[in-house]
């Protein structure tokens, strides 16, 4: 069973992940794993955190001479802006007093507020400190491991900006992806870029924030991950999930889910023709259901379109109350990016690598790579059982 689990606070020492399932053989480094942490603390918008950190995730278990083991997999990321919050955030118990940076005024639209209720946390630092989005540096660490696991599999990963405030970019599954990793805004077209970059400006000299949208695009995934037989089993179900759990992410579709609401069922199923060359025996017209029908990946490129929304802490706060003493008062402002959308990216096909890989270890299993790669091969060889070689409808 493939699963990751990650530990730690935003100010605290650093973060721990576990990574377990991950069959033996398959070549890992803390470089391949650095390129990708790289990637996520990129991106136009990003605040003054990324200037402390340089994220690095060193393996402490299940890896031996750059192969996995088959054993669970354990990092640990520093957090170098520790140094400046070794007394707030220490272990042990106080000795007399101590600068706590305590926080007991609410952010509107942070986990702040339902948080401290629920925990019962007079100082929400207890609440602010885990669910801050520094978390997402063990995520996309984790998510190194699924995707190198992946690339065993020929499944690659991708991504790239769909919109910021207002601002939309005409985004293709083709797009040049080099020309996007070197795009501060991830935008494949560089004047969409350059547009991207002053609605982020405008929000910051508005003292505000602002969101948007980002596409995340996995290619080579087989037929049949996932399951039509139990709700929680259906890979768009657990895609969904994943994205969600991203901070300040508030919407998720599969294909082009909520624009194919507004047009004919003629023109939002894809049609299936027979094709011999295609490893399936079939092909598609289209792909508007974005890889997956029925709960189960269908061949196609699986495409997730993800809604993240402006971030909650702004230089110009709203206006706020002390969870403690009910006094009305302005929000704090905690250094933070203007928009997380570009780097949103990133985590974004980390969370989708998580599931897919997940997915592909249901499907195939296997201890070792070897196994499991030949597995998948045998169960691709076994659609040559099925008629791809008569003639379309329509002389096609």
């Amino acid at each position: 069973m493939f699963r990751f689990l990650t530990a730690g606070e935003s100010h605290g020492p650093g973060l721990t992940v576990i990574v377990e399932g991950v069959p033996a053989g398959v070549s890992l480094t803390e470089e391949y794993i650095a390129t990708q942490l790289a990637r996520r603390q990129r991106g136009y918008g990003r605040g003054g955190r990324m200037k402390i950190e340089s994220d690095f995730a060193e393996i402490r278990g299940g890896v031996r001479l750059g192969e996995t083991l088959g054993s669970p997999i354990a990092m640990w990321i520093e957090n170098k802006d520790f140094a400046n919050w070794t007394e707030a955030m220490a272990i042990a118990p106080p000795e007399g007093q101590v600068d706590r940076k305590a926080n007991t005024r609410v952010v509107p639209g942070h986990a702040d507020f339902p948080g401290a209720l629920k925990y019962m946390a007079h100082d929400m630092r207890n609440v602010l400190e885990r669910s801050s989005a520094r978390e997402t540096a063990a995520r996309v660490a984790a998510g190194a491991v699924a995707r190198r696991f992946l690339e065993e599999l020929s499944i690659s990963l991708h991504s790239q900006v769909v919109s910021i405030g207002e601002v939309e970019a005409d985004v293709s599954l083709d797009a040049d992806w080099d020309a996007v990793e070197a795009s501060e805004a991830r935008a494949a077209d560089p004047a969409t870029g350059e547009k991207f970059i002053a609605a982020i400006d405008a929000a910051k000299d508005a003292r505000t924030t602002i969101g948007g949208v980002f596409q995340v695009v996995a290619k080579g995934v087989p037929v049949g991950l996932g399951s039509h037989i139990q709700w929680d089993r259906k890979l768009d179900g657990r895609i969904a999930q994943a994205m969600m759990s991203v901070n300040a992410v508030k919407g998720v579709e599969i294909g082009r889910g909520f624009a194919n609401t507004r047009r004919p069922g003629r023109d939002v199923h894809d049609v299936v023709v027979p094709d011999p060359s295609d490893p399936r025996r079939f092909a598609r017209r289209s792909n508007e259901a974005g890889g997956i029908e029925g709960g189960m990946s269908n061949g196609e490129p699986i495409v997730a379109y993800v809604a993240i929304k402006p971030i909650a802490t702004m230089t110009d706060p709203l206006p706020s109350v002390d969870i403690n003493t009910g006094e009305v008062m302005e929000a704090p402002y905690h250094r933070s990016d203007i928009c997380q959308v570009p780097p949103a990216c990133v985590i974004g096909e980390a969370m989708m690598a998580l599931v897919l890989a997940h997915a592909a270890l249901e499907k195939f299993g296997g201890d070792h790579i070897n196994e499991t790669r030949r597995n998948l091969a045998g169960y691709i060889a076994s659609h040559q059982e099925f008629g791809g070689g008569a003639a379309a409808p329509g002389g096609e």
